[in-house]
């Protein structure tokens, strides 16, 4: 029974082996031969081949537009290998249902998926399924628009399949990587890839990836007027994927040669082939092939005069790129991001490594020091942008949700908002330590400051059994002029570590005015624990960056070793020196003093109304479709129709066509960058050349750009800072009266 069970398995494997090589000539007998191997599998009850031969009907179906039938039979086949611990089966699984969700209208949902296969196939080092899982996840990207990303996928397609060393992959990630070049204008480009990739075809026999190939050469022919040519490709083409039963390539091939009758003026035949595929885009729910034919239908009508008939085409085209696209956009906002996040953090790791192997032959411990450094900056950078789309959106969508939903959302804006510090942590001590932070003064509510504070620590005290003090003397003013922000880290800090180092007793937190004249009043702000203290020959090491001495710091302690760092630097900048005493086991006190100006309080400017920007105008540049989104989501809740331009380029040239109320200018866009753009809206005549144009960026580093600070009213993080946004957008608008 063994013995037959081992005869039967050897001939189901070969049976799918055959099935999945054969599929690129003849699909319909590839579908019978793993219909015939799941049948055997059943018969011996063997889990793994059933699930494989599951997996390879899943995929063959998805292929003929069967897809509800292909999501069934993935899902049964990941049930078996959930069952076997099997990883890979299950990936392979997940791989035929992203396919068949982005190759009808779940954009979103085939990302999800393609994200988890790549994870799967990059720990086995499986460079053939890296290679299929890069292009699908290129073609997503270029669903949104994302050129840059699309060509890093496609490239990485390209290059997992050399290491897998099958042409027939790396041919198919030639077709699409050849369509962008044609978008960019590099025809030569584009036709030469396009040629090699037809050549592996026709050298491996590739039926269906042939007719892809002959897509793509006919896509060139038809950009460079070669109509005839253009229309032999893609008739022959479509008589391919009629014969192999390829659904999303026939509607793309039926499309593109609609688009190829539209421009030789054989409109009867372009009426009639658009008509003929909205019809098959809707039997199979192609949703992008379905609203790029409401577009001809459109120009059509458009061209025979048929105004009613055009307007109704543009209104359902409009309609439905709008519910595909955007709706998909903002569903996949975490998962887009994280992609992005993972390829910048890949990148900069290999840039790390290489740098360190130069400092290791140089052995120069100071450029050590100042990699270190740039690393952390750039990182912070990194993370900072995907940041900005999670806690925009978070805000934004708490005045639209539940009860519950709220407290979701609160949590989420908690976690966002911690790891917001410890990225600022980093950014603050690299600008301290390139000497490029300044005190940024202004009125501020004294009280308010240090109560706030104690509410925030609070309950950080609270869990661990301490009780936290604040005491304040009578004598102090209820309003100073004071960097605000500068002042709550170093408290932060302070009052954060002593917690920290405490496990039982009190945190106290004391003011008191130790001088004062005609004007100003001198602070001194201390910090006492009852924590487990430090020796004095440490005094000096814990002001240090990235120091965490082992004689007081466990593993609980955690943190990154800049706080304190952080604390000495920015004390300095008020002029200050963070004093400490402190008795092992008994505990530590920890002060600075400052110098600030009292002022009345009727001297805070109260926070600006929510409707002083309604009916204005802005000019969006930013390259990023998912932070673009989010300020476009944000300026209109506050009554501004914002404009996007994807880059500087594009940024001057509708400058040049309407006056705006403002310009929000990202810093690093392709093509042309933000400083070159804003110089260029300045300096050439422009409607836009006194509009205030401000920067909004997550680069540290773009205010201090002497060359160019000039052009900008200001400077604005990301993530986005809401209220002063709001403010410097306000301020703007009264100063231009």
């Amino acid at each position: 029974m063994d013995k037959n069970k081992s005869v039967n398995a050897n001939k189901i494997t070969a049976l799918l082996d055959e099935a999945y090589t054969g599929r690129i000539n003849d699909l319909s007998h590839s579908t019978q031969l793993a219909t015939h191997a799941l049948s055997l599998s059943r018969q011996i009850n063997n889990h793994e081949l059933i699930g494989k031969s599951l997996n390879h009907l899943s995929l063959f179906y998805m292929i003929q537009g069967e897809y509800k039938r292909s999501i069934s039979m993935a899902e049964e086949a990941i049930k078996y290998f959930e069952e076997l611990n099997d990883d890979r089966g299950i990936a392979d699984a997940r791989y035929s249902i992203a396919g068949n969700y982005y190759k009808t209208d779940n954009y979103h949902l085939g990302l999800i998926y393609l994200i988890n296969c790549l994870t799967t196939y990059r720990k086995y080092k499986d460079y053939h399924n890296q290679a299929r899982t890069q292009k699908s996840l290129g073609t997503i990207y270029e669903y949104f628009g994302d050129q840059k990303n699309a060509i890093k996928s496609y490239e990485g397609a390209i290059e997992s399949a050399r290491q897998a060393k099958d042409i027939n992959l790396e041919s198919n990630a030639y077709n699409p990587l050849s369509g962008i070049y044609l978008k960019q204008g590099k025809i030569k480009e584009a036709l030469e890839l396009i040629e090699r990739s037809i050549a592996m075809k026709n050298k491996t026999g590739d039926i269906r990836g042939l007719a892809f190939a002959l897509y793509g050469r006919g896509k060139v022919f038809l950009n460079t007027g070669q109509y005839k040519l253009a229309e032999e490709d893609l008739n022959q083409c479509i008589n391919i994927h009629q014969q192999v039963g390829e659904k999303l390539g026939l509607g793309m091939a039926y499309h593109r040669l609609a688009d190829l009758y539209m421009r030789m003026h054989r409109l009867k035949e372009a009426k009639s082939l658009l008509e003929k595929t909205l019809n098959f885009s809707e039997t199979y729910n192609i949703a992008i092939i379905k609203f790029k034919c409401d577009h001809l239908l459109y120009q059509l009508h458009k061209q025979q005069g048929n105004t009613t008939m055009a307007l109704d085409y543009l209104e359902r085209y409009l309609s439905q790129k709008e519910t595909v696209i955007n709706t998909q956009t903002l569903q996949i906002i975490e998962n887009y991001e994280l992609i992005t996040r993972m390829e910048s953090l890949e990148k900069e790791a290999k840039l790390q490594k290489e740098k360190d192997e130069i400092i290791k032959k140089k052995e120069l411990a100071e450029q050590s020091a100042k990699l270190k450094q740039d690393f952390l900056s750039t990182m912070s950078h990194e993370i900072r942008t995907p940041l900005n789309a999670v806690i925009t959106i978070t805000s934004l969508l708490k005045d639209k949700s539940d009860e519950e939903e709220q407290k979701m959302l609160n949590s989420l804006k908690f976690a966002s908002n911690n790891l917001l510090l410890i990225i600022n942590g980093i950014l603050d001590f690299t600008k301290l330590e390139a000497g490029k932070m300044q005190l940024d003064i202004e009125p501020c509510n004294f009280y308010t400051l240090v109560e706030n504070l104690l509410a925030v620590y609070e309950n950080m005290a609270t869990e661990k059994g301490l009780k936290l003090s604040l005491k304040v003397d009578k004598g102090i003013s209820e309003s100073y002029e004071l960097d605000e922000t500068k002042l709550s880290q170093i408290l932060g800090n302070l009052i954060g570590n002593a917690i920290k180092y405490t496990e039982t007793g009190s945190v106290d937190i004391s003011v008191t005015k130790v001088k004062t004249d005609k004007a100003y009043d001198y602070l001194r702000f201390m910090v006492t624990d009852t924590g487990v203290g430090i020796p004095p020959n440490l005094f000096t090491e814990i002001f240090e960056s990235f120091s965490q001495p082992k004689s007081i710091t466990t593993r609980k302690h955690g943190g990154s070793g800049l706080g304190l760092a952080i604390v000495k630097k920015l004390a300095e900048l008020y002029k200050s020196k963070v004093h400490v005493s402190s008795v092992v086991g008994k505990g530590s006190a920890f002060h600075f003093d400052i110098k600030a100006k009292r002022i009345a309080t009727e001297a805070i400017t109260p926070q600006a109304p929510l409707d002083k920007l309604a009916n204005k105008t802005a000019l969006l540049a930013e390259d990023n479709l998912i932070n673009a989104m989010v300020a476009r989501k944000l300026l209109s809740n506050w009554g501004v129709t914002a404009e996007h331009a994807k880059n500087g380029v594009e940024a001057v040239e509708k400058s040049k066509l309407r006056a705006y109320d403002f310009i929000l200018m990202d810093i690093h866009m392709p093509e042309m960058n933000g400083f070159d753009a804003t110089k260029n809206i300045r300096e050439i005549n422009n409607p836009n050349s006194f509009t205030p144009i401000f920067a909004l960026t997550a680069d540290i580093t773009a205010e201090h750009q002497d060359e160019y600070a000039g052009f900008f009213n200001g400077f604005l993080r990301k993530p986005i800072e809401i209220e002063k946004l709001y403010n410097a957008l306000v301020n703007a608008m009264l100063v231009a009266g």
